[in-house]
């Protein structure tokens, strides 16, 4: 057997033996962060993306596009989770005659997304290698009270995501989008969601991680799903890496956000369907897969 067989998330299933964690650790793989002992009224979060040459980006694509890319798909991580970023670490992988601008661009393009959300880059490593591979680890916190996972949905629950959907590589928007931190906090500190990420994978696949997590099923009103002009619903339920948030409110709570938005400007969230009990009500996902 080999990992085309697997798949990512076998491979990760099959992995996690060997990452055991002390009862110190109150979440480690399986979410968009770990979450990690703090401080009394904090929580850590720490992750890690990876971005690899000629699957997530090509050398034909601006260098400082790239750079956004690498680190603000770990920001967008900790947004998941309702909280902050702070302090990355960069290790890059690189062919010996890449040409040294297009390397100082991609940390251009990491430093100004950096400075948008206030994260410090305070090291990493560089290596040679066959393609260039990017790898940002960040820190962030969150207190609390505020913690979302993808493990809290429940029955009834209304999902919501946080913006239009679909066409996200062939426009080159995963290139140039603003991780959903604003929005995160503000659900977490007026809404609490009961489970929420962010869809890298596309909507289907990643809605299903929230449902195999919580034990439960969905249903999606596929008439209500944002699309970006000229994406179809297909793409809108499986291309990925749109990297807007998917989380699910109760009723109430999710009716109270449908007034409070009415008429409003500031931010926008589009109910997409509602949390089952049935567990086997899973949504068929043909997203992105590594393997």
């Amino acid at each position: 057997m080999n990992i085309s067989h697997v798949g990512e998330f076998g491979l990760i299933e099959a992995l996690k033996k060997y990452a055991p964690v002390s009862k110190n650790v109150f979440k480690g793989i399986g979410d968009d962060a770990a979450v990690l002992p703090f401080s009394k009224d904090k929580y850590l979060l720490f992750t890690t993306d990876m971005l690899a040459e000629d699957a997530h980006f090509t050398r034909r694509m601006k260098a400082e596009a790239i750079g956004h890319k690498a680190m603000a798909c770990s920001i967008s991580d900790i947004a998941a989770m309702g909280g902050l970023p702070t302090f990355a670490v960069v290790s890059i992988g690189l062919p010996k005659l890449t040409p040294v601008d297009f390397v100082r661009n991609i940390y251009k393009g990491m430093a100004r997304v950096s400075k948008q959300f206030n994260v410090n880059i305070v090291g990493g490593d560089t290596v040679k290698s066959d393609k260039i591979v990017i790898n940002v680890a960040l820190l962030g916190q969150v207190e609390k009270e505020y913690l979302v996972t993808r493990s809290g949905a429940k029955p009834k629950d209304w999902i919501f995501v946080s913006g239009h959907l679909g066409g996200s590589l062939a426009s080159g928007r995963h290139l140039t989008f603003i991780p959903r931190v604003a929005q995160a906090r503000f659900l977490v500190q007026y809404f609490k969601p009961n489970a929420m990420m962010d869809i890298s994978d596309g909507l289907a696949g990643d809605l299903n991680h929230i449902l195999r997590m919580s034990k439960v099923g969905a249903k999606l009103w596929e008439e209500t799903i944002p699309r970006h002009k000229g994406a179809t619903l297909k793409q809108a339920l499986n291309d990925g890496e749109d990297f807007e948030l998917l989380f699910t409110l109760p009723a109430a709570k999710a009716r109270r956000l449908m007034q409070w938005q009415a008429g409003r400007k500031a931010f926008y969230f589009y109910p997409i369907g509602e949390i089952t009990a049935n567990a086997e009500q899973i949504i068929p996902s043909k997203g992105h897969a590594h393997f």
